[in-house]
């Protein structure tokens, strides 16, 4: 497991908003510090240098603000795939 980030908000519609420590695929099942889970990756928002996670909560377990959240699957190395490469 890895470290997501820290619980900055939650939205309207519950969603958690969390400055990225690590970058984690969309869809990746999120858990908080006692390895309950808590919500799914939805979207990585903003700039490059400093992304965000949009994270939707699952059974109403939505962390409040300061909560720190881990992510577990594979993580994104910075690299996009690339599609029909031509060697």
């Amino acid at each position: 497991m890895e470290f997501l980030g820290t619980v900055s908000g939650v939205t309207s519609e519950g969603h958690l908003i969390v400055p990225c420590q690590g970058l984690p695929e969309i869809g990746a099942a999120v858990f908080d510090d006692r390895r309950r889970r808590t919500g799914t990756v939805r979207r990585i928002l903003g700039p490059v240098d400093a992304p965000y996670a949009s994270v939707t909560a699952e059974n109403g377990n939505a962390p409040a603000a300061g909560a720190k959240l881990y992510f577990e699957g594979k993580g994104h190395d910075g690299k996009a795939k690339r599609r029909n490469r031509r060697d």
